[in-house]
């Protein structure tokens, strides 16, 4: 086989088998002898528990313990998780209870953990719970929560400021002095949830002989939850094992642990029995993490030409009631918003506020989409202020590709500076501008609105920081069957994981896809590893398998001409052979291969340098991140007598460096595109003024559907990533993060006879009503009809 399998659309692996209904997610997980939890979680968003009365639902038939903090206490090494990432700019300790036993401080904290023979059981015994709470003040709006009159969040807290840092750099008084032109606004977005297929879920099962605990989780991250559960339990790493099995969706919150997955683990010790609770679609409303409610205060300032001399502002992020990630949210929201553009001079002030709401941590995307946005924005203010259209300020202000490597005057979390490492963002706009119609849209618009329709055209760039790392162990072996094995902690959550370790692999070992098995997500494939967030897992995790498959393939030539008594550069592998180029007819296949250098007892390896096995392991260190990039181009159609939106096309123009899998990259971008329309049009996790859940049912909280989805047009660009030998980018987000800002902007220029802004998301039809129908020219406008 001589085709490169590398960049091409070979049919994803993990397919078949899930098509074929055999796919194997934690809730297919039964073992014998298996008891069910459930968790009596907090109906109050703020209280003191007084008292916990567990006696009725003990007594239940079928309930075989129910067990609040003070049971567990002694089993553990600490009542709360340390989960957070770290960073100087906190103010507050506030990691989150394994259980809460003193105070509440969000509807869906669990309280007690209720073990018996079957769900239904489990849910009667919780009604029977009795929990003496008195209510305490709850804070709903960050904004009021770092006022100092506000109450605070936990009881004992002196305030709600969790957190502040500030990006700055250059001359920002002086650029703002000398500016032609200085425009503003406030935004907002608000708090929405991730939503996959799938809830979480975890099973575990302990085996008394070898003293070994074993949990199935739906989680993103293996090794940091075993790790976890070793510190928590006060285990060796050699006793706990993490796997996580075929995943439903992970979309960020997943990559959290939470004090369910140490519970459910420490009741299978308890119990001596295996333990499995599967989280319902109501708790995963209230318990499971969320994200975006932020709010800016931000102004530009900009010359007579419209170049931008510099940025200055606010940004206030909800926390939530605990630190369940860290700051990475609100810090890749300020760092997201300059870098697609030159901008001398930056100042942002971040503050992040406590509530008492479920925590935040990233959802797909992690803050990009909401700097996205903010920036976006600020510039289709300057072109309607400078009466200039909107795609030349962009022009006027984007990187150009002469400027690559771009280092910006922005550090990353752990220190290391921003640097676009390659792209041609002003090509990649004018791809998108012109697949769009761009320049003729004008003309469409006058004609629509003499129909009495609105039409409306925007446009969004962005620059996605991918490829966190600093790495992702592989380990690539040839096996005595003659298939390649490949293992590793990244973890796959639908994008195509496996296929893509396969592709990159069995580049280097046949160019057979079907030769190539991957097992991944298992905590005891690699002894370190981070697992799948941050579009990060091409990047690490394939340069590592690339350079592993590398030191294989040369082991592999070696034993081979050492059998074959040919020199290596005569020698090539074609499927599971290693052939002769001249005489295809001299060879030997890789099961011989793997048998001969395994040796025998008492006997000389045939090559002793190549060692017992065809296998290597590697982790590649890559500290830099690279940078992907994009521009969304989005029509739409707004009816004014209802606020409904109609997104009629988008194109989607992007750059994720060199492409395994143009197929799989395809499915990523139009699930990101996806996310990108809900976050923009439907998705509102809402809140009384007591931060009472208010949309915990999906007949509340609207996601898209296909019925919703555009005509879109995807195009593909490769400009190769100097900082690893593949040249990848990550793509896993780049769908999602500036169609927020597009639409915004096609909705603006829609309404643009009536001078409405837009300065929020999503907009829903009863938001974008409200907007219409108060405008004052709007009004008049219907009067005048």
């Amino acid at each position: 086989m001589t085709d490169s399998v590398f960049g091409a659309s070979v049919q994803r692996v993990e397919d078949d088998r899930l098509l074929r209904g055999e796919g194997r997610f934690v809730d297919d997980i039964v073992l014998p002898n298996q008891l069910v939890a459930g968790f009596v979680r907090s109906p109050c968003s703020h209280a003191v528990i007084n008292s916990i009365d567990t006696s009725a639902a003990r007594d239940l038939p079928g309930v075989h313990g129910v067990f609040t903090m003070s049971d567990l206490r002694g089993y553990l090494t600490s009542d709360r998780l340390t989960v957070g990432l770290p960073s100087d700019s906190y103010e507050l300790d506030v990691n989150p209870r394994i259980l809460a036993d003193d105070e509440v401080t969000y509807v869906g904290e669990p309280i007690a953990v209720i073990v018996g023979e079957s769900r239904y059981i489990v849910e009667d015994a919780a009604e029977l719970v009795f929990v003496d709470f008195d209510l305490l003040p709850a804070v709903g709006d960050c904004r009021k929560a770092l006022q100092e009159e506000s109450a605070t969040v936990h009881k004992d807290l002196p305030h709600n400021r969790v957190a502040s840092f500030d990006f700055n750099y250059g001359d920002v008084d002086g650029a703002f002095k000398q500016a032609k032109l200085v425009t503003g606004a406030s935004f907002w977005l608000c708090r929405g949830g991730s939503h996959s297929i799938e809830c979480r879920g975890v099973a575990s099962q302990y085996t008394t002989h070898d003293d070994y605990l074993t949990v199935w989780s739906s989680t993103q991250r293996p090794k940091a939850l075993a790790s976890l559960l070793c510190d928590l339990l006060g285990r060796d790493e050699n006793t706990v094992r993490v796997i996580a099995p075929d995943i439903g969706g992970g979309f960020g919150p997943k990559l959290v642990s939470y004090s369910e997955e140490v519970v459910v683990a420490l009741l299978a010790i308890i119990m001596q029995r295996p333990v499995k609770w599967i989280e319902d679609r109501c708790e995963h409303f209230q318990a499971t993490t969320q994200e975006r409610d932020q709010h800016w205060d931000v102004e530009i300032a900009v010359d007579g030409a419209a170049k931008i001399l510099g940025i200055r502002g606010t940004l206030l992020h909800e926390h939530g009631a605990y630190t369940a990630r860290g700051l990475n949210v609100p810090y890749a929201a300020a760092i997201t918003l300059p870098l697609p553009y030159n901008v001398p001079a930056y100042l942002m002030n971040v503050k992040v506020a406590l509530t008492n709401k479920v925590p935040v941590t990233p959802v797909r995307g992690a803050g990009q989409p909401q700097g996205v946005f903010v920036m976006e924005r600020l510039l289709d203010k300057v072109a309607a202020e400078l009466s200039m259209d909107r795609a030349e300020v962009r022009r006027r202000n984007l990187v150009a590709a002469e400027q690559m490597p771009c280092e910006k005057p922005l550090k990353l979390r752990g220190g290391t500076n921003v640097i676009l490492d390659s792209g041609d963002y002003i090509a990649t706009q004018a791809q998108a501008l012109e697949e769009a119609g761009w320049d003729d849209f004008p003309g469409r618009q006058q004609e629509a609105l003499a129909k009495g329709r609105y039409l409306g055209i925007g446009l969004a760039n962005y620059v996605e920081g991918t490829g966190r790392g600093p790495y992702e162990p592989v380990t690539v072996r040839i096996t005595g069957t003659g298939k390649i094995s490949v293992a590793t902690c990244a973890t796959a959550m639908g994008q195509g994981t496996d296929t893509m370790l396969a592709q990159i692999v069995a580049e280097q070992l046949g160019k057979d896809v079907s030769t190539v098995i991957v097992t991944s997500g298992d905590s005891e494939s690699a002894t370190v590893g981070f697992g799948g967030f941050n579009s990060r897992q091409t990047v690490v995790a394939g340069a590592s398998a690339h350079a592993a498959a590398l030191k294989v393939r040369q082991k592999v030539l070696r034993l081979a001409s050492h059998i074959l008594d040919l020199p290596k550069n005569e020698l090539e592998i074609a499927g599971t052979c290693v052939r002769c180029r001249a005489a295809n007819q001299n060879q030997v296949d890789f099961e011989t291969l793997a048998k001969t250098t395994a040796g025998l007892p008492g006997f000389k390896l045939p090559v002793e340098d190549i060692g017992p096995s065809l296998e290597a392991t590697e982790s590649v260190i890559i500290n830099d991140m690279v940078f992907s990039n994009g521009c969304a181009v989005v029509e739409v159609d707004v009816d004014i007598e209802t606020g409904l939106v109609e997104v009629r096309k988008l194109v989607l123009a992007h750059d994720c460096g060199r492409v395994v899998n143009p197929m799989l990259v395809d499915g990523q971008l139009m699930g990101g595109i996806a996310h990108g329309l809900g976050n923009a049009l439907f998705e509102q996790m809402g809140f009384d003024q007591n931060a009472q859940p208010v949309t915990i049912t999906f007949a509340d909280y609207l996601l898209v559907s296909a019925a919703e989805m555009p005509g879109i047009k995807l195009l593909h660009n490769e400009s190769p990533s100097p900082l690893n030998e593949l040249g990848v980018k990550g793509v896993g987000e780049s769908g999602v993060i500036p169609v927020i800002a597009a639409i915004a902007s096609a909705v603006e220029d829609a309404l643009s006879p009536f001078a409405t802004k837009i300065h929020q998301a999503p907009l829903t039809p009863a938001v974008l009503w409200n907007l219409i129908h108060t405008d004052s020219d709007i009004q008049a406008h219907w009067q005048a009809d």
